[in-house]
């Protein structure tokens, strides 16, 4: 497969509430979305980058200038693309995972709608539907939060995950298990905000039964994960300290991890967080699916790779209007609980032209 060129552009989409968590508020999500053109279709791709280098160093503009000025002229001057290709044409240029992994999805969709092929079907698809689960942000008051899960748990979602940060953590899980029970999942979510220095506070939500404690610690710090392990009952998942299958490997040796979150952008791509997939399950560790706030295609991408084998515990895979009033493809609506994994070929949605181009900001064709 020849790749023709590949459009980028910026699109800026409100959120219906802001987001709040120990990384900073969003109230509009800017990402990048790609759309990679070959002579036998096309094929879109959604770069998980935020404005700024906080969750992560990539950020928007990073993201976009290595992208137009490396990663997409190495594909044009190959003869040949596949998604299978991406990964090694690219290898010589470090880092940007999160740039590399939009354009092989973009790739890998365009090749799985040329040959009528699900990304379910081709990332090794076991269900038809995928529980889900939703993550809340830090409130300004316990009485809010207490709405918030409130109505989530009304909706039919049948996880919750609390953002947690120093301040906001044993009293939040304390009030949402009076309110709602024992029997609600609940997991939470430092994003790095903690040291190992935190341990006897971090003890203190063992108590409440949590599934998980997601990245207390900074990610370049496994072995402190690995010590908080011994120190705390809660079992620890981890997010950004997982960047590869590799990685995965070497976590899960060192007992840094009980359970991980996978998400694709993260790893670089669908066909690496595969891998991450197969390597936890050959260990006997649990994987879910986390968000980064996609529009409905990387939504679409995220259910498909939620229901293989090893997603044992409900994702971040949220229904649209979690985040959007008015998504750029047609909405995922929740149904007792879960979402359909799409079935048709590729992603199994497209954006909807006029729809898209009122939350453009900016495009620009990159052709061989």
């Amino acid at each position: 497969m020849k790749l023709s060129g590949v459009e980028l552009r910026r699109v800026q989409m409100p959120l219906v509430a802001p987001f709040r968590t120990s990384f900073g508020t969003q109230s509009v999500r800017e990402l990048l979305l790609l759309r990679a053109v070959t002579p036998a279709g096309e094929g879109w791709g959604e770069c998980v980058t935020m404005a700024g280098p906080l969750y992560s160093s990539e950020y928007n503009d990073g993201a976009e200038h290595v992208l137009r000025h490396y990663l997409i002229p190495a594909l044009l001057a190959a003869q040949d693309v596949t998604a299978a290709k991406v990964t090694p044409l690219l290898a010589k240029f470090k880092g940007h995972r999160m740039a590399k992994g939009a354009l092989e999805m973009a790739v890998l969709d365009a090749e799985l709608r040329a040959h009528e092929r699900s990304f379910a079907a081709e990332l090794g698809s076991v269900r038809d539907s995928v529980p889900c689960g939703v993550s809340v942000g830090i409130m300004d008051t316990i009485p809010q939060l207490l709405d918030v899960v409130g109505g989530y748990l009304d909706e039919g979602y049948v996880r919750i995950k609390l953002k947690i940060e120093p301040g906001w953590d044993v009293e939040p899980v304390r009030a949402v298990r009076e309110r709602f029970g024992d029997d609600v999942l609940l997991q939470v979510d430092a994003n790095t905000a903690y040291t190992l220095g935190d341990a006897p506070q971090l003890a203190r939500l063992d108590p409440f039964g949590l599934l998980l404690i997601e990245q207390p610690l900074e990610e370049e710090d496994v072995h402190g994960h690995a010590e908080l392990a011994r120190r705390i009952q809660t079992p620890i998942c981890l997010d950004e300290s997982i960047v590869s299958a590799r990685a995965a490997a070497d976590a899960i040796k060192l007992g840094a991890v009980q359970i991980v979150n996978i998400k694709p952008g993260r790893v670089g791509g669908y066909l690496e967080a595969r891998r991450v997939h197969d390597v936890c399950a050959a260990h006997g560790i649990p994987v879910w699916c986390g968000g980064m706030i996609e529009t409905g295609l990387g939504r679409a991408a995220n259910v498909a790779l939620a229901s293989l084998p090893n997603f044992t515990l409900p994702g971040d895979t949220s229904a649209s209007d979690r985040f959007y009033r008015t998504d750029i493809t047609e909405p995922f609506v929740l149904d007792g609980g879960h979402l359909p994994v799409p079935t048709g070929p590729g992603l199994g949605v497209a954006p909807i032209p006029e729809l898209l181009d009122e939350v453009t900001t900016a495009k620009v064709w990159i052709g061989s």
